[in-house]
């Protein structure tokens, strides 16, 4: 029996469960939407709640603007945006990965990012377009059991594991959007024909679970060698209990390679909202000192990408990783979705 489906049943699925998103918040209550005020900042936040709410908590103290979250996941909030058009009550768009912005960017739903707010992030961390920022980052690697994996036979480059000899040797969690946007990098650094190959020998190759942290937790048991995640489960786990991740160790693939891979998380103004000046501030505050700061102290374990601020000290630098090149404008979700559906990962 395949596990092929259709784009068309793909999309479909998404737009249900953003028409539901409508009605009910995540935890089956009424939207908190529907109570705001007018003169509220309404947030479709994708990112991580307990970061952002960290951020609207400090910014609402610092500019007494009440901030109302709606908060779901990238391809979620992504679609729901896109589908709600000019009549959407959100304000500001915050998410994990960038090809969830660039799907609402492509709708044209996006305002200019003021020039001051862009001029706090690097270029390599946001969009040539300027109609959105970067407001953090996570770096693609590789988390292996040693006693399973000797140092001596990790990967050279993420595009390896399409060898036969990889077969039930690594997972990975395909139907999320932090490995949709690694695939996303791939296919813009390697074009479509290797993209393809590479994702039909990982339909022959991985282990699927559900979720990075669940990836995480199965190497760390030994039920498969090593696994693609992004790099802060790892160092949060490190950071507490280390129950997940204290037989594991991570590989970096530096050298530019699709497998070094960092992907900005993105800050967006809609075009639509009513309150511009107070979503362009909200913008301005993620990427300014406080907001970074917020980021590079706290739990999170991303990294900072604007106003010079460090991440956590337990994290290599930003600048170090080797990381290839890519606008982030420029990763597209809807053709990953395709590849990979028809690669029978989806």
């Amino acid at each position: 029996m395949t596990r092929r489906r259709s784009t068309a049943a793909f999309a479909a699925g998404l737009t249900a469960v953003a028409l539901g998103l409508t009605a009910c918040s995540a935890d089956g209550d009424e939207d908190p939407v529907a109570a705001a005020s007018d003169d509220a900042l309404v947030v479709y936040n994708a990112q991580h709640e307990q970061l952002t709410e960290e951020w609207a908590d400090a910014f609402t103290a610092e500019t007494g603007i009440e901030v109302v979250l709606r908060n779901g996941n990238d391809a979620e909030l992504g679609n729901q945006l896109v589908q709600e058009g000019e009549e959407s009550r959100g304000d500001v768009f915050l998410t994990e990965n960038s090809p969830a912005m660039s799907l609402v960017e492509n709708a044209g739903l996006l305002a200019p990012v003021d020039q001051a707010t862009l001029d706090q992030v690097p270029e390599q961390y946001r969009p040539a377009s300027g109609l959105w920022t970067g407001i953090a980052a996570r770096s693609t690697v590789f988390v292996y059991n040693p006693d399973e994996l000797p140092e001596a036979e990790l990967p050279a480059s993420i595009m390896d594991l399409a060898d036969p000899a990889w077969k039930d040797r690594w997972g990975a969690a395909p139907g999320g959007a932090d490995f949709q946007a690694i695939v996303s990098a791939i296919l813009e650094l390697e074009g479509p024909d290797a993209t393809r190959q590479w994702l039909d020998a990982m339909e022959e190759n991985v282990t699927v679970y559900q979720n990075n942290i669940a990836t995480m937790k199965a190497v760390n048991a030994g039920e498969v060698p090593g696994g693609v995640i992004y790099h802060y489960y790892w160092f949060r786990d490190q950071d507490g209990t280390r129950e997940n991740s204290g037989n594991t160790e991570l590989h970096y693939f530096g050298n530019q390679d699709p497998g070094a891979f960092v992907s900005v998380s993105g800050g967006g103004v809609l075009a639509s909202s009513e309150n511009q000046e107070q979503a362009q501030q909200f913008l301005a505050f993620l990427t300014g000192t406080t907001g970074q700061e917020i980021l590079g102290t706290g739990y999170s374990m991303e990294y900072p990408v604007a106003s010079g601020v460090p991440a956590n000290p337990a994290l290599p630098a930003l600048d170090s990783l080797q990381a290839p090149a890519v606008d982030p404008s420029r990763l597209n979700s809807v053709d990953v979705t395709d590849l990979m559906t028809d690669a029978g990962l989806l």
